[in-house]
């Protein structure tokens, strides 16, 4: 009898470890799955017309910028050689939809540049860093809904655009368009119109800061789905 009370003991003993592994487990998985990381183009293997998920081009340090406000400056040019010979400072060269291209974040540039996304209102006590993403998204594709740390900018070589949050939407059409949200609150991007849209994405987010989470606790209204046409 006392051999089976051991036993019976050592088995609760047992399966009470095993649960609380799994709730252990369980919980770092999901806050791993919460918190969405940035794949690197040349890992994912994404190709410039292959529809799908954004992927990550360059990570750069900005650091302080003692400034309100400042503007995404994107510049195209024929070869990455090309591109490297005009940067200064933190500019990122990389390469994407048949093109070299050359973006620096920082203050309004005189000259001609391919755009200048901006304002991005930023805050000058908090150290950055930037993401620059690229994504092809086929018409009425969508992003999964996630948050940004700090303020993101978008900028679309073709296709259409549509971002909703609880704040409203925003539409831009055709190759060139360029919108800008607040970092916080959790969008939607979409795809609208008839051609893919490719494009490219910053994220400027505090340097000890996640740059981007899913989430899952709120639901669009369909004001996206209400711009295709």
């Amino acid at each position: 009898m006392r051999n089976k009370h051991v036993l019976s003991i050592s088995l609760i003993f047992k399966r009470a470890t095993a649960a609380a592994v799994a709730v252990a487990l369980l919980g770092f998985i999901s806050s791993a799955a919460a918190q969405a990381t940035a794949r690197h183009c040349s890992a994912a293997g994404a190709q410039d017309g292959q529809a799908g998920p954004a992927c990550l081009l360059a990570h750069q340090t900005v650091g302080k910028l003692e400034l309100d406000s400042v503007y995404w400056i994107l510049d195209r040019y024929p070869s990455i050689e090309a591109a490297e010979r005009n940067k200064v400072g933190n500019g990122s060269v990389v390469s994407a939809f048949g093109s070299a291209w050359l973006f620096t974040v920082g203050p309004l540039q005189a000259g001609a540049h391919t755009a200048q996304v901006g304002p991005i209102l930023i805050e000058k006590n908090t150290s950055y860093d930037a993401e620059f993403l690229k994504s092809t998204f086929s018409p009425g594709m969508t992003a999964p809904i996630h948050v940004h740390s700090g303020p993101e900018a978008f900028y679309a070589v073709s296709g259409d655009t549509c971002l909703e949050t609880p704040d409203g939407v925003q539409v831009g059409r055709g190759a060139g368009n360029s919108m800008v949200v607040r970092g916080g609150p959790p969008m939607l991007l979409m795809a609208l119109g008839k051609e893919p849209r490719k494009g490219f994405a910053l994220i400027l987010h505090g340097a000890s800061l996640p740059p981007t989470t899913l989430v899952h606790d709120w639901t669009p209204k369909g004001l996206c789905q209400a711009e295709m046409r």
